[in-house]
Order: C-alpha cells, then structure tokens, then sequence
C-alpha cells in the first residue's frame, strides 16, 4: 500500500493545502538561488513529475505542518530524515509508526547528531519523557494506524473531531465520511437537498454530513 501511487501532484497538493511548487520540491528538490537541493521526501530525484505515492503524500503531511505552523526550512530536516531512514531502515521513516511510539529515543538522538535547531524538533525529553512536540503530535493524530504500523488513513481537516477521511483503499483515495465522497455530498447539497436527505439517501449520520459539507466548503473557499 505505501509505494501505491495515489495522485498527481496537482491532486496530491490540492488535498494537502500546498502549493504544487512546494510539494515538487520536497519530492524531487531543485535549486534555490543557485544552490542545488536534494529532495526531502524521496531518495532520489525522478526528474519527472511521477505520481505521488500514498508514503510520500502522509510524510509531505508531516512537512505541511512544520511548514504552516513554524515556517521551518525544508532543508534544515533533509538530514534529520535521512538519518531516519538508515536508523529504522526504511525508505519513508516518518509513514511507519514506530519514530512517533516505540522509537522516539532514536528520533530524539537523530535531531542532536543532525543539528536540527530545537526549535524544530518533534521529540522533547519533558521530566524524563520523550513527548511528541505539538507540530509532530498533530500529524500523528491525523493519521489512522493500522495494525502493522502503516498509516491506513490521514484525516485533512484541522479539527480532530472531523470525520472526513482520506483512504487509498475507499473511493480510489478521495476525501470520504463512512466510505462516501464528500464530494459527492456537496454536490446533492448544491442542488437542494438538506442535510437529513442526503443522510437517508446514502445511509450516514447526520454529523457525517456536515463535516463533510464543512470541508468541501473550507477546501473551496482556500
């Protein structure tokens, strides 16, 4: 599931809240006032703008946080991640469970042997526990589990209590409340049915509704 491609990039941004720009450098890098970059996100440039996988969309998840909420230099967490990559030996540490539970001493010694700024970090050592930071906390929230320690889905919207989901095993990855589109929803809102129609017509909750209105309309007035 991880190395499934999900989305174009123009898509894969639109449902992250980034600018494709912006997700393109993370993914493949580039140059910035004559500097060349290597990507953050991937390994290693494609040199294309090839879809975007369901591991690289929940990191660039991750870096959306960091971005919005600290304004963090995507470079200064390039070396931090690949130090990740070779501790847990895997191609996208920040997709698999395990740097956000059971291995937060090797997160924490990855940002002191990269230099991150502190200010930065995700792990905190608080009275002798490693505690999640609040821009890494959020994301880990945000993401749905599954039983291998894969995320199986990333909630979009900011408020935790927000029921839309995105799932790449339901409606091909789309945006979802109980497996139906909130798309799809929007559009028999757009056309006059109310919220207590739309719930009978496709079996759902009423709250499940309107969250899923509440997104379409946050998404369509960013």
């Amino acid at each position: 599931m991880l190395d499934r491609e999900m989305y174009s990039e123009a898509e894969a941004a639109r449902l992250l809240g980034v600018a494709q720009s912006t997700l393109n450098y993370w993914l493949e890098g580039g140059v910035r006032r004559g500097k060349s970059y290597r990507p953050i996100i991937r390994t290693e440039p494609t040199g294309s703008r090839s879809p975007v996988t369901w591991a690289e969309f929940v990191e660039a998840g991750l870096l959306r946080s960091y971005r919005r909420d600290l304004g963090v230099r995507m470079a200064e967490l390039r070396e931090f991640i690949d130090l990740l990559r070779t501790d847990f030996d895997v191609p996208y540490p920040l997709a698999d469970r395990r740097p956000w539970v059971s291995g937060r001493d090797l997160v924490f010694e990855a940002q002191e042997r990269s230099r991150l700024d502190p200010e930065f970090w995700i792990v905190s050592n608080v009275g002798g526990q490693l505690l999640l930071l609040p821009p890494g906390d959020e994301f880990y929230r945000r993401v749905t589990w599954s039983p291998d320690g894969t995320p199986a889905a990333w909630r979009p919207a900011d408020n935790e209590q927000s029921t839309v989901v995105i799932d790449p095993a339901r409606r091909f990855g789309k945006p979802s409340v109980a497996g139906i589109s909130t798309e799809v929803i929007w559009e028999h809102s757009s056309v006059g049915e109310d919220e207590d129609e739309i719930a009978a017509s496709f079996g759902l909750s009423l709250t499940d509704v309107r969250w899923a209105l509440s997104y379409e309309t946050a998404r369509r007035a960013a």
